[in-house]
């Protein structure tokens, strides 16, 4: 039982017991209900900004969560993308060399992947950065992938046409039953015979009497026929595009025996040696050409000649000597 008050009645000169009026009782719990919601909100903004809500803390272990994910993300990106350069390299160095194909540009390999504002939509975010950066790496490798992929439909193909290729490639010489000392000029820096200066020989020089049969030294198609002196130095000519960036060049004839778009074989007959244009003496100045850029012919008789005349060849063309053209 609640304890009673009184207080003394100076009118009756007794003490009465204390009975509140309503409109103090009705202050007394509109105080106490204010003080004690003030106090529970307090308590609630307290335990919301220090601790959080329950759907908060659990929204806190997922975004945790996420990161974590993330990061596991980003460390198989990154080994994809060591396994992907490996492919690349295996690509260039290997499978195009087999097949005589330029390596991919890195600036190709690594060509743009979308405009600036491509991920303009994962901006303004507390994670915006992970989620943005994770998706440019996926980009990126899904655009070499792209690349790679080209690549290798291209290698096929090149595999497919492996029996073209070879028997496009020049791989004989062009004037049959040669002795290897035949071979007046070789390929590199040699004295020229008008000028008497060092220039480079893009080709190799066959001496031989006039008339010499010429034959070509792989499958082609006749790209250009020089006749009456109209080559320059070159004489007479005849140029023959192989494909595959391979083209021959047989020059100072005296005659030609095929025309402009005409199919030839190798080891077919295609024109006579003779003494045209800027030249010394009979002879046939012969030039591979791959990619524009004449290169050694040597490197391309291996049907028709031994390791060691070869190693004789090589040794031959390191000793100084005077072009015939």
């Amino acid at each position: 039982m609640a304890n009673k008050k009184y207080i003394y009645n100076p009118q009756t000169l007794d003490y009465e017991e204390y009975k509140p009026s309503t409109a103090k009782r009705v202050r007394r719990v509109l105080l106490f209900i204010l003080t004690a919601g003030i106090l529970g909100y307090g308590t609630m903004a307290f335990i919301e900004n220090k601790i959080g809500t329950p759907k908060e803390r659990m929204q806190a272990r997922e975004i945790e969560f996420m990161k974590f994910q993330y990061d596991i993300i980003n460390d198989r990106i990154e080994d994809i993308n060591t396994l992907l350069g490996e492919i690349q390299d295996r690509d260039d160095n290997i499978y195009r060399m087999i097949f005589e194909a330029e390596p991919i540009p890195s600036s190709v390999r690594k060509a743009g992947y979308g405009g600036t504002n491509r991920y303009e939509a994962l901006s303004g975010y507390d994670n915006s950065e992970i989620v943005s950066e994770t998706a440019k790496k996926i980009d990126i490798i899904e655009s070499q992938l792209n690349v790679q992929s080209k690549s290798y439909d291209y290698v096929y193909n090149m595999a497919k046409n492996k029996a073209l290729m070879l028997s496009s490639i020049p791989a004989i010489m062009p004037v049959k039953d040669v002795d290897i000392y035949r071979i007046s000029s070789h390929y590199g820096y040699r004295t020229d015979p008008f000028y008497k200066v060092q220039k480079l020989h893009g080709g190799i020089d066959f001496s031989g009497p006039m008339g010499t049969h010429i034959y070509c030294t792989g499958d082609g198609v006749v790209e250009k026929v020089v006749s009456s002196g109209g080559g320059g130095g070159y004489g007479n000519y005849v140029l023959v595009n192989h494909g595959y960036g391979y083209k021959t060049r047989y020059a100072h004839l005296s005659k030609s025996h095929v025309k402009v778009g005409q199919k030839v074989k190798r080891g077919e007959y295609i024109a006579d040696m003779g003494n045209s244009g800027k030249s010394t003496a009979p002879h046939l100045h012969y030039e591979v050409i791959k990619n524009d850029k004449a290169i050694n012919p040597i490197n391309f008789f291996f049907n028709d000649i031994t390791p060691e005349e070869y190693d004789k060849i090589l040794e031959l063309s390191e000793r100084p000597s005077m072009t015939m053209d």
